[in-house]
């Protein structure tokens, strides 16, 4: 496929070695160094150096809603924990974006609340309206795409993939592989999300793909809400959260989800037997890209900075391709040799260049699904 294109250029010098190594080289600060709570970037601190250092004193990071088998998060705290020797502790894994940011105003700056955060894009933009992040430049915030982060540095998209269908190919006759299909009574109760749309960002997004299968735009998601009402009406959608539990056990032998997440699940249970198929539907073809922010009063502002510099940096993103996610730096990565091209080349191929909706369009379309979801699947 290819990727969403990189419109910024490559970082060449001590930047660049400090993105691949994260310690490669020390700036000479020009002012006193920062406190980690309030440092916009690495240099505000001294350099990687003094950031690594802090957060090592600090010894942990507290995050929230990362499964591991979510876009390789797995590997990502793995890799964290043996680099710096933080421990990384995450809190109800399965929760969805709407609840991160419940996290953030409930429990403030309380030693229980999450450090970092992992949102929707339209989650971070509601987070950074509540003054609920810090602004914080990574290394590589220079290469991100402008429609890929905030301007003010709040939260910037780490990896991201295409609304997929999957299919328990042992469950059901024929693998649905498009939307149109799902409306077919061969599927009746077995279509399922990954979560509620109003608090999910991926139930948000697969509702958002249904409406551009369905006349709909990234101006009107409406005709993506009626796509499910008419599902609930002909009882074809499933109430049941798809997770790698209800994949096994059959309770969701249909799923709309992300790619990556799908594509996993097709890995991690093909040796239980299960046969999940993945098609990424050519009449709704979404996609999208996950952010990354850090909490303005985390308890451990130090590490908090520092995971973001590791899931930006090459190490971090090519983990990311491990789970079939797609890293917002690849371009880049593939520009500076840096990418891994054997775990990029098993991504599946999709065809044409991925538009992604403006804010405003974001904001509209949040709205709506969150006035009209529950009217949708009522009854």
């Amino acid at each position: 496929m290819t990727p969403p294109r990189v419109r910024a250029a490559v970082v060449f010098g001590c930047s660049a070695l400090v993105a691949l190594g994260l310690s490669a080289c020390e700036h000479t600060p020009t002012a006193k160094p920062e406190k980690p709570s309030v440092a916009t970037s690495a240099e505000d601190m001294g350099g990687m150096r003094a950031l690594i250092a802090a957060a090592k004193r600090e010894g942990r990071l507290r995050a929230i809603a990362l499964p591991r088998d979510w876009a390789d998060y797995g590997g990502l705290i793995d890799g964290f924990e043996k680099k710096y020797g933080i421990k990384v502790t995450v809190v109800t894994p399965h929760a969805h974006s709407e609840d991160e940011l419940d996290a953030l105003r409930k429990k403030g700056s309380g030693p229980t609340a999450p450090d970092v955060i992992d949102v929707g894009d339209t989650f971070a933009r509601s987070a950074a309206k509540q003054n609920l992040l810090a602004p914080y430049k990574v290394t590589a915030y220079d290469s991100i795409p402008d429609n890929q982060k905030d301007s003010k540095a709040r939260w910037s998209n780490n990896y991201g993939g295409y609304i997929s269908i999957g299919c328990d190919a042992n469950r059901v006759k024929t693998c649905p592989q498009t939307f149109a299909d799902l409306l077919k009574p061969a599927y009746k109760g077995m279509v399922a999300l990954e979560g509620d749309p109003p608090r999910s960002a991926t139930a948000f997004d697969s509702v958002y793909a249904a409406a551009l299968a369905n006349n709909g735009s990234f101006d009107n998601i409406q005709p993506g809400l009626d796509y499910f009402a008419e599902l609930k009406k002909i009882g074809n959608f499933n109430p049941v959260n798809s997770t790698t539990a209800t994949v096994e056990d059959g309770r969701t032998p249909v799923s709309i989800n992300w790619d990556y997440i799908n594509l996993h699940y097709a890995d991690q249970l093909r040796a239980k037997g299960v046969n999940w198929q993945v098609a990424i539907p050519f009449d709704g073809s979404f996609a999208q890209y996950f952010a990354l922010a850090v909490n303005k009063n985390a308890p451990h502002p130090a590490a908090a900075r520092l995971w973001q510099e590791y899931l930006f940096s090459p190490e971090g993103q090519n983990l990311r391709l491990l789970g079939y996610a797609r890293p917002v730096l690849m371009d880049v990565m593939r520009q500076d040799g840096t990418l891994d091209k054997a775990a990029a080349a098993r991504l599946p191929s999709v065809e044409g260049t991925p538009q992604f909706p403006t804010d405003a369009q974001l904001e509209k379309a949040r709205k709506t699904v969150d006035q009209g979801w529950a009217k949708a699947v009522s009854g």
